[in-house]
This record gives structure tokens, C-alpha cells and sequence, in this order.
């Protein structure tokens, strides 16, 4: 191995490449405190692109209805948006919403960061057509590094020392209107997101 790949694999000091449940249970628990907004109108819709295209760097996610039966399976019914100011919860279900949101996954121009977003995005084209660009999969990244555990909250915890709740994963995301626990869980899941490439960054682990 070259020295220039033994660099690339290595670890920042202080970084360990796992962490226990344990050590995750003792983390404090971390929401996302700011602002949300569950678009729904065309003003809450453009406002929201705009504010995303003023970005270099978005977090990204993804909800689905969660299947019980063998065979069955859902569309995913709702795409989150951080930005420096706001997320962004758009549902699915509102078509309007949709040309928008291909916009933003084709833009060149903005890094959409996110964990295992291969699967996110092959999903997302059951619903939509879009051209993906700058799109960042952290937990590839993490891979690269000789960490096994490259899940949102095990990243979250191993990088940024937090602890992230599970509690609404499994809920209805299809759902007409949206309940406080899941608002709150779905910003979450994008912020963290996004301030998990901005320390990826810090650390230059993204070269």
C-alpha cells in the first residue's frame, strides 16, 4: 500500500472507528431546535427553493411508510432539507412539490450530503424522474476510513458525540398531516446530516 492511500484510510486522532450502544446511551440527546417548515403551499414551496439554492451544502433524507408483510413495499412519502437556517419537509404526496425537489437533486452547484442515499435515491425515482448530481454519501465515506458502523446515529455519535432518538422511524410517513414527534424526528435525521459533512470537512476526510 502506498503511503498516499495508508494517509486516506487513517482516522483523525481522537476518532475511534466504533462505538458501543452502551457508549451511545450515555451521549446527550440531541433535536434539532430551529426552524421547520412542512411545505405546503406554493409561497412556503418557493421560499424553501430559494433558500436551498442560496446553499453550498444541504443535508438530505428520506421517509417511507414502513412495510410489515413479506412483499410489500411503499414509495418513500416524504424528502427533508436542511439548510443553515431551516429544514425543509416536503410530502410527496403534493405532486407541486416535485419539480422543485428534482431541481434540487440535479443542481450541480449544491452538495446534497446524506447516509445511504443510493437506496434514497432509486427509491425517490419510483416517483420521479431526475439527473442526481454533488450528492455526498457519508457513510461511503465513513467505509472508506475502516469504519464498519456507518449508520446516521452511529456516525453522529462516533463524530459529533450525540445521541440521536429512533422513536418515530417506523411511523405512518404517508400520513395526510404530519405529528410534532415525527416533524421533529425528520429534521433531525437531515440536520444531522449536514453538520456531519461540515465536521467530515473540518476533519478532511472528504478529499
Amino acid at each position: 500500500m502506498s503511503m498516499h492511500n495508508a494517509d486516506i484510510n487513517e482516522l483523525p486522532i481522537g476518532i475511534a472507528p466504533s462505538i458501543s450502544r452502551e457508549a451511545i446511551a450515555e451521549l446527550p440527546m440531541r433535536r434539532y431546535q430551529g426552524r421547520v417548515c412542512v411545505v405546503a403551499t406554493r409561497s412556503e414551496l418557493t421560499d424553501a427553493l430559494a433558500d436551498i439554492q442560496q446553499e453550498q451544502i444541504v443535508g438530505f433524507d428520506t421517509e417511507t411508510r414502513p412495510a410489515f408483510k413479506k412483499g410489500e413495499r411503499y414509495d418513500p412519502a416524504l424528502v427533508q432539507v436542511a439548510t443553515a437556517r431551516a429544514v425543509y419537509l416536503f410530502q410527496l404526496r403534493r405532486v407541486d412539490v416535485i419539480p422543485g425537489l428534482a431541481e434540487v437533486l440535479s443542481a450541480p452547484g449544491v452538495v446534497k450530503a446524506g447516509v445511504a442515499v443510493a437506496r434514497d435515491l432509486q427509491d425517490l425515482k419510483q416517483v420521479f424522474a431526475f439527473a442526481e448530481k454533488s450528492v455526498v454519501d457519508l457513510g461511503v465515506i465513513a467505509r472508506r476510513r475502516g469504519l464498519e458502523q456507518t449508520g446516521v446515529r452511529n456516525l453522529a455519535g462516533i463524530f459529533l458525540g450525540w445521541r440521536v432518538a429512533k422513536g418515530s422511524r417506523t411511523s405512518n410517513w404517508a400520513a395526510n398531516t404530519l405529528t410534532p414527534a415525527q416533524i421533529v424526528y425528520a429534521a433531525t435525521d437531515a440536520w444531522i446530516c449536514r453538520e456531519l459533512y461540515l465536521r467530515f470537512s473540518s476533519l478532511q476526510l472528504l478529499r
